[in-house]
């Protein structure tokens, strides 16, 4: 297993959820708010709303949260965010991306080549990485929706490209593109996804040791405590030894 999911699941399991919880409803209201003010406010004429409600409720934000978002885009004294994409290496080499929506472009600038600096990582311009990543949606289950091969045949039908399975749930991968109607086509088959949304594949990945798995886990965990910050992606690569003694 890459990166960011793994540790994602580590800092979950040291205790951290009520914690990650409330960044992680208020990161989810922002895009609501975004997506409302980027387009229309009804989940039926806007596609971009429509998946950040669904990837808030599968997070059980509450219903009041969503609607709130949704109307304090409409407002007089609504904050116009900005998406920025911010680019850079981190301990050993690996190539970090950084996705914010911002209303203050050089606070959170400021903000991430200090994080970056500080983790021995230096930020670079943009495209200076993503090159090395695929931009692709993807679409996640949990195990309890049907078998691995029930799931790669519904995909496989829904014109996705890769199905992963492992104990955390089902990963398909699609063109980014085509996330619409692939998510639509396979909601239809096995029911509601538990999230849907556009990521940054890392087309190869970096095998890291124990010592800079934990620079690299400290950068992403303070990247992600910032409140501009939506999602970090990284190409690292943890052996399952070392991520033992990380989980210990």
């Amino acid at each position: 297993m890459a990166g960011h999911s793994q540790f994602k699941n580590i800092m979950h399991r040291k205790g951290r959820q009520d914690a990650v919880r409330s960044k992680m409803f208020s990161k989810l209201a922002r895009e609501i708010t975004v997506a409302a003010k980027t387009g229309l406010p009804d989940p039926a004429m806007n596609a971009r709303l429509r998946l950040a409600i669904q990837n808030a409720k599968a997070q059980s934000m509450p219903k009041d949260n969503i609607e709130r978002a949704i109307k304090k885009a409409s407002g007089a004294d609504s904050e116009n965010y900005e998406e920025v994409r911010y680019e850079g290496y981190g301990p050993g080499g690996v190539a970090v991306i950084v996705e914010a929506l911002t209303d203050n472009r050089n606070r959170t600038a400021s903000s991430v080549r200090s994080t970056f600096s500080k983790a021995g990582g230096a930020l670079g311009e943009t495209g200076s990485v993503s090159f090395s990543f695929d931009r692709v949606g993807e679409i996640t289950y949990k195990l309890s929706v049907g078998s691995a091969d029930a799931v790669m045949e519904a995909a496989i039908d829904a014109g996705a490209e890769d199905v992963t399975t492992d104990e955390d749930g089902h990963t398909i991968i699609c063109g980014f593109e085509d996330i619409g109607d692939v998510s639509k086509a396979l909601e239809d088959t096995l029911g509601e996804a538990e999230t849907v949304k556009a990521i940054w594949k890392a087309q190869n990945t970096v095998p890291v040791d124990e010592e800079k798995a934990q620079s690299l886990m400290k950068l992403i965990d303070t990247l992600e405590d910032d409140d501009d910050v939506q999602n970090v992606y990284s190409n690292f690569e943890v052996s399952d030894e070392v991520m033992a003694k990380l989980s210990a």
